[in-house]
């Protein structure tokens, strides 16, 4: 089955709708968040306080033309231990608030990163590295502050600003219609431009996307970009796709700047109005001077929560953004997920069985078409073709890297699909022709065909395989780092420390992409013996470019456009004066003229 890549727009529904998923996809954040919300609301709350306690101050400690000294302490006090106990309710949770953030954000990862790993090699065709590295990384961090402090802020805020209007409706109903009324075009005006500035951060997130992805081109190819001399283009293009990102991300920064100051001008502009027909109104309403007073004070208790709105939408929406880009990656079936009632493989070197497979990367049309062959459990099959003939393909669908769209594969006479994963991937072990080496040291990356192997049986992998002066050769033997990729070992050495990684392994069958191909020629009849007395009783194939290889082979078959249409011993094969030999009198004759070591 094949995939495409994620697509955020395949997330529908509104923001509201894309949180409600978000927060489905992250259980962690729900461990104690109810107690959270409490002491927030509380501590929120704490906020009203203020102006009843400044009512009572101007009409008990202010009252009668003189002052209550006494009652100007007591309520005094009072408002001093309700702001530093609302304080310390807000640091409480917002410290619990921050913990199970982080905490959901690192299973949010977690997952992420496993579901990418777990997608076969079809969607990875298909998807740049900078677009999932941003999934995984930029795109969840846009959660961190939505989820730290966006989210409380407007669930304490939203509670604050409903309070304050009970509370101002308690003191001039009249009063509290006008501030409502004036409210009212704000409320319009945030609903438009928050349409548009969720559209801006959705487009932000996919710049992040691009912009990653070129500059991660741009840095693995620098020895190519140095060599062809192309730093100009190169550079051109890396800031174009820069300055694409900065006017994505300024006009996300202007509608955000717009809704802001409109909150002020509006807050502003009641505050104003409320004052207005207060003055207008005049003292027949039968307020106190307590009464105007904390109802102003209200009034900003009220409005002051609009402008941290803004920044809780503009968090929300980026929020929502960055989810939709997870989720749209989370949706993405697993095709080549662990079967329901996983099955081990029997004992012993299996037998292979390729039926009627068909299979085509996700816009690239067929790559293999009705193959069928087998091999028998022990024997040394060799896999030739010209280039985009479906070799490598062939063997990822056989090590179970993606799954045909058509067509069955068995191992051991069981279908790969059924198998799992754990006993498929310690008994089938893959030799890639360009060998993926770690960050780390030679011991280090050989180990990873063994993890409980010890410094002795690796020593003793490089001997078997002949590697014992390559061995002595590194200035620090096993200690030596690899650097990234490898790339502080020539391309030989690293398909060495591979082989040598594959050799611990002890698979029971070897799946080699031309394993010798980028080795130096004086080592490579040690290694061709090596590799004989490795593949010796266990069952292998091998993709050859260099076709000495299908010479040894007890059969070889070949592929032309994404077809078998050969197969055979060597010498049967050269007879028949087909494909094969095409190919064979081909590669002699460039062997002959030096242009294949």
């Amino acid at each position: 089955m094949s995939v495409v890549p994620a697509d955020p727009d395949s997330i529908a529904g509104s923001t509201w709708a894309v949180l409600r998923r978000g927060f489905a996809a992250i259980p962690e954040i729900r461990d104690g968040l109810t107690l959270t919300l409490v002491l927030a609301v509380v501590g929120g709350f704490g906020r009203l306080a203020i102006p009843v306690l400044v009512q009572l101050l101007f009409d008990q400690g202010l009252s009668a033309g003189h002052i209550d000294t006494g009652q100007l302490i007591r309520l005094g006090s009072l408002a001093a231990v309700v702001v530093v106990g609302s304080a310390v309710i807000n640091w409480v949770s917002l410290l619990r608030l921050a913990i199970a953030s982080e905490r959901a954000l690192y299973g949010l990862r977690v997952r992420a990163f496993g579901h990418v790993h777990r997608l076969s090699v079809a969607y990875h065709s298909a998807e740049t590295r900078g677009k999932l590295v941003s999934r995984v990384t930029s795109d969840v961090e846009t959660l961190s502050q939505f989820l730290q402090w966006g989210g409380v802020a407007g669930v304490v805020n939203g509670a604050g600003m409903l309070a304050a209007l009970v509370g101002m409706a308690y003191y001039d109903l009249w009063l509290t219609l006008v501030t409502v009324a004036l409210s009212v075009p704000l409320v319009v005006l945030i609903n438009v431009l928050t349409r548009r500035l969720g559209a801006s951060h959705t487009a932000v997130r996919g710049r992040v996307a691009d912009l990653l992805t070129v500059i991660s081109e741009t840095i693995q190819g620098a020895a190519v970009i140095r060599a062809y001399g192309i730093t100009t283009p190169s550079l051109r293009r890396t800031t174009a796709t820069i300055r694409r990102w900065r006017d994505t991300k300024a006009r996300a920064g202007y509608l955000g700047s717009v809704l802001f100051s409109l909150a002020e001008l509006f807050s502003a502009i009641v505050v104003v109005g409320v004052v207005a027909v207060g003055l207008a109104l005049g003292p027949s309403s039968g307020r106190t001077a307590g009464d105007l007073v904390a109802f102003l004070l209200l009034v900003t208790v009220f409005l002051g929560p609009v402008g941290q709105f803004t920044q809780v939408i503009d968090f929300t929406q980026n929020a929502a953004a960055g989810w939709r880009r997870v989720l749209a990656l989370l949706d993405i079936v697993e095709d080549v997920a662990e079967p329901a009632d996983p099955r081990q493989l029997p004992a012993g070197p299996p037998a292979v069985a390729v039926r009627d497979v068909t299979f085509g990367y996700p816009g690239a049309g067929t790559t293999l078409d009705d193959v069928s062959f087998e091999v028998p459990a022990g024997r040394q099959v060799v896999l030739v073709g010209a280039t985009g003939s479906g070799k490598t393909t062939l063997t990822k669908l056989i090590a179970r890297l993606a799954d045909p769209d058509h067509g069955r594969i068995l191992i051991g006479g069981v279908d790969v699909r059924e198998l799992a994963t754990e006993s498929l991937r310690s008994r089938v072990v893959v030799v890639p022709q360009d060998p993926f080496l770690f960050d780390t040291t030679v011991e280090e990356n050989v180990r990873y065909g063994r993890p409980s192997a010890t410094r002795t049986e690796i020593e003793q992998a490089f001997h078997e395989l002949g590697a014992a002066a390559f061995l002595g050769s590194l200035p620090r033997g096993l200690d030596t780092p690899v650097g990234q990729r490898g790339e502080s070992l020539s391309a030989g050495e690293r398909q060495l420390v591979s082989l040598a990684r594959a050799y611990l392994a002890n698979p029971d069958c070897l799946i080699l992409d031309e394993a010798t191909s980028a080795v130096d020629p004086q080592i490579e009849l040690t290694l061709i013996e090596a590799l004989r007395r490795l593949t010796a009783g266990r069952t292998s194939l091998t993709v050859a470019h260099r076709l000495a290889t299908a010479e040894r082979a007890d059969e070889v078959i070949v592929l032309d456009g994404g077809r078998l249409v050969e197969r055979g011993r060597h010498d049967e094969l050269l007879a028949e004066g087909g494909v094969y030999a095409a190919l064979y009198g081909s590669w002699r004759r460039a062997t002959a003229g030096g242009a294949v070591a």
